[in-house]
This record gives C-alpha cells, structure tokens and sequence, in this order.
C-alpha cells in the first residue's frame, strides 16, 4: 500500500529523535553489561552517564596521538574532516585557528598537525596514508605500512579512517587500535561492520545510517512518480556500494519502476577523467529517464555538479540528490538531508571523546538518522516544469531560488 506523503514526512522527523534516545541507551546498557559480566537490570533513570565527553589525557598524563588514514582525494574527507574538528573543539579538547578553504586532506591534516593546540591529544603529522588516488594497486603496501606502524612502533592511538576502501582495510587487518570510520556509504554493505547495531570487532566504530537510500527514493518517489529512473554508477563491488545500488533496486521492486543504469569508471583513474565519465553518462541517460538519483560518485564534485545540473535541467528531468542540499544549491531539484552538517562532526567528535574516556568503540552506538531535512531548489523546477506539491513547500526547510 502506497504511503501518502505527510505520513512519510512524519515518520522521518519521528526518526531523528528516536536515534538520539538509542544512542544514549545503547552506549549506558553496554556499558552496564561489560562492568557486570552478565545481563544487567535496567539502571535507575538519574544514572549517570557512563561514557563522559570531557577531555582527558592518556592514563600516563601523554596525549592521545591520532592518524588519519583516506581511501583517496575525495572533497567529502576534508569536509568531514573539518567538522569533526570543529566538534572536538565544541567539546573542548583543542583550539585550532580557521582552517583554510580548498585543502586536500593531507594539507587539512599538516595545517591541523603543525596548528591544533591541545593538552590532551595531537594529530601526528607523519600518520597519515592515502593508497594514491583511490589507487587499488598500492593499497597492499599501504595497509602493511599501517599495520607495522600499529604494532611495531605502537605510537598511534587512534585512527580516523574516512572512505570505504580505508574502513575496509582497517578492518580487514582486525583494527588493532581504535578505529573510527566515517564518510561511507554504507558501512554495512561493504562489510566494514558486521551489523548496524554491532562492528564486529572491540577496536571498530562506523557511522550506519539504516535505510538511509530507501528513505531517499521512496520519498522521491511519492513526489516524483516517475517510471524510469537514471542511476550513473562505476560498477564495481565499492561503486555499487557507494551509490546504493541495491536500496535502489529494493525499492524499485517494490514501487514498480524501473533503473536505467550507466557504468562510469572513476576508482584508478585521474580525477578529470571520472569526471568526464560520469558526465557523458548522465548526458547518455538524460533523454531516456524521467527522474534521476544522483549519487556519490567521484566524478561528481563541487565544480562539477553544476554541469550535472544542467544536463538534467535541459532534458526537464527531476533529480534528486544522495549528498545533500549543497549540490541543491548548484542546481538539482530535490534533497533529503541534514542541513547542518555540524551534526555528523559533533557524533564522530564525541565518539573519540568517549573512547579517550574509556569506551570500547564497539560499545558505543553507530547508528545515525539524519535530522528530516527537505531541500528544493524552486529555479529548477520552474526550468523543467515542476509544480511541486504543497507538502514539499511547506516541508522544505532549504529553498533555493537559483543555482
């Protein structure tokens, strides 16, 4: 049965609030089991909370040394990069001056190295890996570079793993400290964690958004009902995974339209040439789609979305974003995202300030619903003939009226 639109709105904002109540309760029911040994009772409702966010240093009075460890150049890992750190300083645990615009990560992270000031943690310069650009074959090296470091020189004490490939690999290599992965997909999917509610490993944490895509293109859906939808995607086991593929067809099947694929290659090859890639997919699909999902794909950045935009927009095709309302802004139709991205730096920030505090990564809950954000650009959808519902506009809490 098809559900209407402000019962779908509805649910979504339920869902935020109800992730932040399991966050809390997974993270004081761990903890309560692993200090008793068996099941606890449930605690009284004042207890205090188990995990503290409160900066500290190592139990020998040194600071905490973090490594960074990306799977390529992706504008997504600076970015998320950038917010985590605003995070830890929210929290307290350093003072960086403003970050420059337009680094890479491993500039964000020298500057970060060379400029954060803290008496509890530092980020070691020298630990820092990237397997080239989203480069398969150096990835073996890279990993036994890592893993050596770990366990020979053991100085490390965290490290922060952003992208599918670097999650996979530090998990593939059982984490041997604690590991935060972030800026993924879909952890789960690509077999970083064993499950949304357990990583599978003590040393293991990632972010894991249930449903996230389905969501996405179920609302879509219910306000675009479209026949033919256009999904440009490198097929690969990390492509399919970056882009969803299999919510795509999950909810294909069960609202009865139908994927229009387009192979884009962009894992090992230069970034101008994914770009190229994805772009004359999305030209090749246009005329034969009556929606599009764009998805997160690395030929698809922030001084390309603009074309992406404009291809669709000439062929009056709607499009809805996975990323979020920043490519909204340069022109796609629709989003469902969090409008503050400060949101996902505050969660990876106190999740490495409650492991400093004593937290297994394992214990503390990975799972993450997006505040219900709508994101509607109104120039493109009087360029391509959208009349949007009533519901979207009174739902959208972004309206753009231009690119």
């Amino acid at each position: 049965m098809k559900t209407s639109l402000p019962t779908l709105l509805l649910s979504l904002a339920l869902l935020a609030p109800a992730a932040c109540l399991a966050q809390a309760a997974a993270s004081g029911a761990s903890a309560a089991g692993a200090t008793a040994g068996t099941p606890a009772a449930a605690p009284p409702a004042a207890a205090p909370q188990v995990f503290p966010t409160k900066p500290v240093a190592r139990p020998d009075g040194k600071k905490w040394r973090i490594g960074y460890f990306e799977s390529g150049d992706y504008s997504e890992y600076p970015r998320t990069l950038r917010v985590t750190v605003d995070g830890l300083q929210k929290l307290g645990w350093i003072t960086v001056p403003t970050i420059p615009d337009g680094l890479s990560g491993k500039q964000m992270w020298e500057f970060l190295a060379d400029n954060a000031r803290s008496d509890t943690l530092e980020f070691v310069r020298d630990a820092w890996w990237q397997p080239g650009n989203f480069d398969a074959a150096q990835r073996p090296a890279v990993r036994e570079s890592i893993k050596q470091r770990l366990e020979g020189k053991k100085d490390i004490d965290l490290i922060l793993a952003m992208g599918t490939w670097a999650g996979q690999d530090m998990a593939g290599m059982g984490a041997p400290v604690p590991t935060i992965v972030a800026s993924t997909s879909d952890a789960v999917g690509a077999r970083i964690t064993r499950s949304a509610q357990d990583s599978g490993l003590d040393n293991l944490h990632a972010r894991v958004q249930p449903e996230r895509y389905q969501r996405q293109v179920r609302l879509f859906h219910e306000i675009v009902p479209f026949k033919r939808l256009g999904l440009v995607y490198e097929d690969s086991p990390e492509g399919r995974t970056y882009s969803a593929v299999e919510a795509v067809e999950q909810v294909a099947r069960e609202q009865g339209f139908k994927v229009l694929t387009c192979n884009a290659p962009s894992n090992g090859i230069a970034p101008e040439v994914a770009t190229r890639n994805a772009l004359e997919c999305y030209a090749r699909l246009a005329p034969q789609i009556d929606a599009a999902y764009v998805t997160v794909h690395r030929g698809v950045t922030p001084a390309s979305v603009d074309t992406v935009a404009e291809i669709l927009r000439q062929a009056r095709v709607p499009s809805f974003s996975m990323l979020g309302s920043e490519e909204v802004k340069h022109g796609l139709l629709l989003s469902l995202a969090q409008a503050d991205y400060s949101y996902v730096g505050l969660f990876y920030a106190e999740t490495m300030a409650r492991i400093f505090n004593g937290a297994k990564p394992r214990e503390l809950s990975q799972v993450w619903i997006d505040p219900a954000k709508i994101a509607l650009n109104l120039q493109t959808a009087r360029v391509i003939g959208f009349d949007p519902p009533v519901d979207i506009l009174l739902a959208a809490d972004e309206v753009y009226e231009a690119k």
